[in-house]
């Protein structure tokens, strides 16, 4: 019997695993590895064969992911023995490549054990734990293909890895430390400060103690770190980065420690210890022992886990909580390379350890918080990509993604990857990384593109790379169909259904700006059937930095002519500025329409004193969440049928604020009225189509209280709901909608 195992099925010990499943059953024959996954020839007692199927799925090693097992009868060959054999290239790559996991239990075990010769190392590892995708170079998933395949195993590791017994046979980044790789720890121009593990790992331990920056080289990228308790590094770590609010990433050393930063339930305990370790969004605890510099304003904390034997050895010499943040200097990609690294933080960083083992692939760490009880990505990167989704393709299909948390989509044969996080299209560093990510997934899963999918909007740095394919056929999908489609896909919902998708910016049909859009439709198509009372967004791309100006612009929809200067604003925002942002607004030059939700956040932020100006992407709509009493059932009116009239909402917010009633409630209140105002929109057009099902995406539903309150009264009607899961709400997943799209109407 030939049999076909189809998933992530190499790199995570599945032909070991099935070579001790056919002594166990006393059957012959082989298994390989090739491009398509696992291929076993297996000849025995029909009972035992038919064992062998069934548990071929149902005991599969913790890490593997069976998708498939495809069975072919073939007549006995008179084989003795099982054997492991050599891996093959048989025609195209369509092996799933595992993404990078947290180290197991077994290997920390030996990196604490005092008596092994794994003690303190790195970079220990087996086939139940470490890195896949970031040193993975080709498929199939063999050393020879990998970042590892310049270090030569010792006698120990290869015996080892030939060991069909042993949980490292065919570990493909084995090593110890007389034949691993090592970490150094250099000065800023790359001169030596300590050679060798253990001195280096001394030298960073005592160099953190200190109050120095150290940018910490890991597995898919460097990470700037200091104390996490020292206001004045912090500090200053903020001031070298050009990061001046957005929180900071920590690193806690064990569970124990993450729960006396932040109140986690279990299922973002069970998030926060998973073998993905991504960063969890968490309440913080009031006397949380972190600088007030690493979150300032915020009332979440982000924390993971040490999820390589480096971390956790750094963690415990320094005995506290971390800040580990991505190493860039504002929106560049992560630094991956040493050389790179040096040049490019040479003024953030005071120390740099470094390490011998190439990254392939550059991969920010993923972000993940808890809403209703179940994980909701804002950042699906390391630990998840390159895992697949279904997606029925009848042709290849490239999908290019938005312009910001830019991501890409390839799909074929009833799979799609999703890339890695890349970050914002806004320069040259993050369209070459863009560029070479896209690449690199069309050869490890062999995909050569017949149809690019790319966003409507002309300017954005996706489109024009879509655009500038040759050979392919360009299918042009608006933004919110996007969203709607993707969340549709992810959950294999044909639909139609209504979409609430509330985002920031989104190139619409009609040439405006759209961001509050009440939708209908599949993945074919889609009517616009609501939206929010569209207003000038006066400066363009300016009043995304500036949300004054959206204030300025809603006091004069619900006001009339020369609005009134707010006097929460007065302090941000000279008399003079005013006038003039008013009289550009009224004339509507360099004002393009908008009918944002996320502008529309902003608005009500500045007026309520909380931002005028944002120094990252939903920053004021971020802070006005953060401050809204979630104890307060109120609402403020935000009426209509087709229209969402939110002038009604800005004239009762302002009525508030003039009597007095404290912003935190009137932030919730307006969170109140726009969540019951969308969910009676939705329903009202699912009770006029006949269906019961409601999709809610967009990055404004990155608001869990926006997103929690609209579910419920959702849900209150009678109605189905469905919010992304296996993908980002925001633009992260804007590149799979993009391949719906395509998939469904090529």
């Amino acid at each position: 019997m030939r049999v076909r195992v189809e998933g992530t099925v190499q790199g995570v010990g599945f032909r070991p695993f099935v070579y001790r499943l056919a002594a166990e059953l006393a059957l012959a024959g082989w298994v390989l590895n090739d491009s398509r996954g696992v291929l076993i020839e297996a000849e025995g007692e029909p009972e035992a064969l038919a064992r062998l199927l069934e548990r071929l799925r149902s005991d599969a090693p913790p890490l593997a992911i069976v998708e498939r097992v495809s069975e072919e009868r073939l007549d006995p060959n008179g084989e003795q023995v099982f054997r492991i054999t050599e891996s093959q290239d048989r025609g195209e790559a369509d092996a799933a490549v595992s993404p990078d996991v947290a180290t197991c239990e077994d290997c920390l075990a030996e990196v604490m054990d005092p008596g092994d010769r794994r003690h303190r190392y790195p970079f220990t590892n087996c086939t139940n734990c470490g890195p896949r995708f970031t040193i993975v170079c080709g498929v199939p998933y063999d050393r020879p293909l990998t970042t590892m395949a310049s270090f030569e195993m010792c006698d120990r590791c290869r015996a080892e890895y030939e060991d069909p017994l042993d949980r490292r046979f065919h570990a493909q980044p084995n090593a110890c430390p007389d034949c691993g790789p090592s970490v150094r720890l250099t000065d800023r121009a790359g001169r030596a400060v300590a050679e060798g593990n253990e001195a280096s790992l001394e030298a960073t331990a005592l160099a953190l103690a200190e109050g120095r920056i150290v940018a910490i080289k890991g597995i898919g990228g460097f990470h700037l770190a200091c104390r996490a308790d020292d206001e004045a590094v912090v500090a200053e770590l903020r001031a070298r980065k050009h990061r001046e609010d957005k929180p900071f990433a920590l690193m806690a050393p064990s569970a124990e420690t993450a729960l006396e930063l932040v109140e986690l339930d279990d299922a973002a305990g069970r998030l926060l210890a998973s073998r993905e370790r991504p960063i969890v969004l968490a309440p913080r605890r009031p006397n949380a022992p972190v600088a007030p510099s690493v979150a300032p304003a915020s009332r979440e904390l982000g924390v993971m886990l040490p999820y390589s034997p480096l971390h956790h050895l750094l963690l415990g010499d320094a005995g506290a909580p971390l800040v580990l943040t991505s190493a860039n200097v504002s929106d560049e990609p992560i630094a991956y390379r040493d050389t790179d690294a040096l040049e490019r933080l040479s003024g953030i960083a005071d120390l740099f350890l470094l390490h011998d083992r190439p990254i392939e692939t550059r991969t920010d760490d993923s972000v993940v918080r808890v809403v209703a009880d179940r994980p909701q990505f804002l950042r699906r990167s390391r630990g998840y990509v390159p895992r697949d989704l279904p997606l029925d393709a009848r042709r290849p299909i490239l999908a290019c993604g938005a312009e910001l948390k830019s991501t890409f989509c390839l799909a074929r044969d009833g799979r799609a990857w999703v890339g890695h996080h890349i970050g914002d299209l806004e320069n040259y560093e993050t369209l070459r990384s863009f560029s070479e990510g896209i690449e690199h997934f069309e050869r490890l899963f062999a995909v050569r593109p017949e149809i690019v999918a790319h966003d409507l909007h002309p300017e954005y740095l996706s489109t024009k790379y879509a655009l500038e394919l040759e050979g392919v056929e360009a299918v042009a999908v608006q933004h919110h169909h996007a969203h709607l489609a993707s969340c549709l896909a992810e959950h294999r919902a044909a639909g139609p259904a209504v979409g609430a998708i509330f985002d920031g910016t989104g190139y619409g049909t009609d040439d405006t700006v759209w961001g509050g859009e009440l939708l209908l439709g599949d993945a074919m198509g889609f009517e616009r059937r609501g939206a929010l009372y569209p207003v000038p967004m006066p400066g363009g791309e300016r009043a995304i930095h500036q949300p004054w100006r959206m204030t300025c612009s809603w006091l004069l929809e619900a006001l009339g002519p020369e609005p009134p200067l707010p006097p929460l604003i007065a302090a941000h925002v000279s008399a003079e500025e005013w006038q003039k942002v008013g009289e550009l607004a009224a004339s509507g030059l360099a004002s393009p329409l908008t009918s944002s939700a996320g502008r529309l956040f902003d608005a009500v932020a500045a007026l309520c004193g909380i931002r005028a100006e944002v120094n990252y992407e939903g920053q004021a709509a971020i802070e006005l969440e953060g401050i809204a009493d979630a104890s307060e059932p109120g609402e403020y009116p935000l009426p209509g049928d087709e229209l969402l009239d939110a002038r009604e909402t800005i004239r009762a917010i302002l009525a508030d604020l003039g009597a007095g009633v404290p912003v935190p409630v009137v932030a919730a209140r307006f969170h109140n009225g726009v969540a019951r105002a969308a969910a009676r929109a939705c329903a009202r057009i699912a009770e006029e189509e006949g269906i019961d099902l409601v999709v809610l995406s967009g990055g404004v539903f990155q608001n869990r209280l926006l997103l929690e309150r609209t579910t419920e009264a959702l849900e209150h009607a009678g109605l189905r709901v469905l919010t992304p899961r296996l993908l980002p709400p925001n633009d992260g997943g804007i590149a799979f909608g993009q391949a719906a799209v395509a998939a469904a109407t090529h």
